[in-house]
């Protein structure tokens, strides 16, 4: 019944007093959703549930560090496919199957008892959230925008950052009714919230008769006049013979060694070596992703009106810089600076490396594109948590391995310094009125 209903709210829009509001508002609003849940019951929830499951079972920190990486490479493997999946069925279908088999994972979770059910419920959980989570949204908000579309997807990324605010809640949760109960109560969440929502990911613009960013039907010729002139989107394999799209791909993967090492090893850091509490080592992740939250907004409308690359370039530094400081931390105060520096990188940068991409190489096969991309980018994903893992099982202490991770963000800054905008392709292809790059011939339904 409320997923009908979605469906005809999506095809029919909804009104606000004298206009219809843009249904790429809504692609926003489904996509934030999604990444909130995602966010909130695992991907920022895993570093409180690294303590209470070191403390049930005894696993050690790289065996809790392996479910992360795990899921992590998972994203890596599948991406590809989902990138030519979403491309060819469009993103509704694939966040929904990603939304049964996420809370399918949940389930599962809640049983384990061994290193292996563990991973093996985290694998089934990792393929759910993959297929509802960063590509998808992304491709569908990339199709809906052009002139905003830095700020669609830092508006899409407020999910995710809510989702490590309201993480408190899970702890709540972990400490008062139990992590397997949590697990469950999880996988029911993401199904009732999840299911419905997912009716409003309509392709494309032109499947209900409308243009990017809403633009009136001359404004949108206009811009396909203008598109053209820049050149044709490029396809795939022209996409990889150019050198910035694996800059681009190095720099944001050595961006995700530092935010996936955060993730899974902030609040064990907070809580062990410097003696915050479970619940105390929380609120601070919430603090850093609220600031998080605050720099999407802010990096979103700076990358619609300046350099996005400038901007990933000066963010990387300041990862490496919060990254030492959260490593040499013995005062609240650089705690603080950490979460103000990093939470501000993390944030303004991350609307900005999809937005690259879709600059750079068009709309027409950026799913694919993103697929192949995070081959490449996964790899500082699934390391930046099992170096920080490793070096803690074999030294007691966080510090060193966050040092590399830091000379590793450093290291990003100059991989998007070289990430220049492509030469225009030779023979531009003009785009004709009812512009096949929304309704690709063969997806069409």
């Amino acid at each position: 019944m409320i997923p009908r209903f979605a469906a005809k709210w999506a095809h029919e829009g909804c009104t606000v007093p004298g206009r219809r509001l843009f249904h790429g508002w809504w692609i926003v609003l489904t996509g934030a959703v999604l990444q909130l849940l995602q966010g909130s019951l695992l991907g920022q929830a895993y570093g409180s549930y690294v303590v209470v499951l070191s403390n049930d079972f005894g696993w050690s920190r790289t065996v809790l560090s392996g479910a992360s990486a795990l899921r992590e490479a998972e994203g890596g493997i599948v991406g590809p496919a989902q990138g030519w999946l979403v491309d060819r069925f469009g993103p509704r279908r694939v966040a929904r199957i990603g939304v049964v088999i996420l809370a399918l994972g949940f389930f599962l979770f809640s049983r384990i008892n061994s290193p292996w059910t563990f991973y093996g419920a985290f694998l089934v959980m990792a393929v759910g959230a993959s297929l509802m989570g960063y590509l998808t949204i992304t491709t569908a908000v990339v199709q809906w925008f052009e002139r905003r579309r830095s700020t669609a997807l830092s508006l899409t990324s407020v999910g995710g950052a809510l989702g490590g605010v309201i993480v408190p809640l899970t702890v709540l949760s972990l400490e008062g009714i139990g992590w397997r109960s949590t697990a469950m109560v999880s996988g029911i969440l993401v199904l009732v919230v999840g299911l419905p929502i997912t009716s409003l990911l309509v392709r494309s613009p032109a499947e209900l008769g409308l243009e990017p960013d809403g633009d009136s039907p001359e404004a949108a010729a206009m811009a396909r006049t203008v598109r053209s002139a820049r050149g044709a989107d490029f396809t795939l394999r022209e996409a990889l013979r150019e050198p910035s799209f694996w800059w681009l791909s190095l720099g944001h993967g050595a961006a995700l060694f530092v935010v996936g090492a955060v993730n899974v090893h902030m609040v064990s850091h907070l809580n062990e070596s410097l003696g915050y509490s479970l619940g105390a080592a929380a609120g601070v992740y919430s603090a850093l992703t609220l600031v998080f939250m605050f720099g999407t907004l802010a990096g979103g409308w700076i990358g619609d009106h300046s350099s996005k690359r400038f901007m990933a370039f000066c963010c990387m530094g300041m990862h490496a810089v919060g990254m030492i400081l959260l490593a040499h931390a013995t005062h609240a105060l650089m705690i603080a600076a950490f979460v103000v520096i990093h939470g501000s990188a993390w944030g303004m940068r991350g609307p900005q490396m999809a937005a690259l991409r879709a600059d750079y190489f068009g709309r027409t096969s950026f799913g694919a594109i993103m697929g192949i991309s995070n081959m490449v980018v996964i790899l500082g994903a699934i390391f930046g948590p099992l170096i920080a893992g490793y070096i803690y099982d074999q030294t007691g202490s966080y510090r060193l391995g966050f040092d590399v991770l830091a000379g590793l963000a450093a290291a990003g800054s100059v991989f998007f310094a070289l990430a220049r905008r492509p030469a225009p392709r030779a023979t531009p292809e003009p785009l004709p009125e009812s512009d096949p790059v929304l309704t690709p011939p063969q997806a069409a339904a």
